[in-house]
């Protein structure tokens, strides 16, 4: 009864930020090994600048990994925008207590432009999009040309753009912005995630042609130095 509450719960909470907190831990290595991999992933001719996270359903590590892969990135140089781009049940403003009065619905619905809208962090390099108030149509504001619009503008202010998501089975919000982003990241959860969800995700995505860099295996604690996993095709 407990998982079943827990699967069906509706609060979001803010997600542990390890990779600044504890830089040295073996998960946070676990993200820069993932940032190397998506680095390498990165061609002259398929560019890695836009990343969509996303997962087959709700609770399973999307938002941590989308909070600390901006971290590591920023960590290097890099000019980083983590987008709150799951309008629905946002986490990102509450993770890095920032104010959530605009964001990307902002952004979408008025004439305010994503560099007035982008908050700094304490963290040098990494700029946040929060959600902003939310929206009865987020599929619809993805899927606009507005979108389009804001992509544009944030490869040309930044080296990097992370896009937090809803979960992919669930909505059809990630499916969108995976069509339009240059790579998409699958997170599944160890003892959680339902591997016919899990089958249905990928098959989401394919359907969109979405470029799917590889599955993050979340939340494994059988070895400590092996809490997250990734694979690439």
């Amino acid at each position: 009864m407990k998982l079943k509450k827990e699967r069906t719960g509706t609060k979001t909470q803010p997600v542990s930020l390890v990779s600044l907190v504890d830089p040295s831990s073996p998960v946070a290595e676990q993200y820069r090994t993932i940032r190397t991999n998506l680095q390498f992933a990165s061609s002259a001719d398929q560019q890695v600048q836009s990343l969509v996270v996303t997962s087959s359903g709700p609770s399973e590590g999307k938002s941590l990994t989308s909070a600390n892969l901006a971290i590591v990135f920023a960590q290097t140089g890099q000019n980083v925008l983590l987008v709150d781009a799951d309008m629905r049940k946002p986490t990102i403003h509450k993770t890095f207590q920032l104010n959530n009065e605009a964001g990307l619905s902002t952004v979408l619905s008025t004439g305010v432009s994503l560099e007035e809208t982008a908050q700094k962090t304490t963290i040098e390099n990494l700029s946040i999009l929060t959600s902003g108030p939310k929206s009865p149509n987020p599929s619809e504001l993805l899927g606009s040309e507005k979108m389009n619009q804001i992509m544009e503008e944030a490869r040309h202010l930044f080296d990097m753009v992370i896009f937090d998501m809803s979960p992919v089975v669930t909505v059809t919000d990630a499916q969108i912005m995976s069509s339009k982003a240059d790579g998409t990241l699958l997170v599944a959860r160890e003892n959680w995630t339902r591997k016919d969800a899990l089958n249905q995700a990928k098959e989401s995505l394919d359907l969109v042609q979405a470029r799917i860099l590889g599955v993050i295996y979340n939340g494994a604690k059988q070895d400590k130095d092996k809490a997250y996993y990734y694979y690439s095709d």
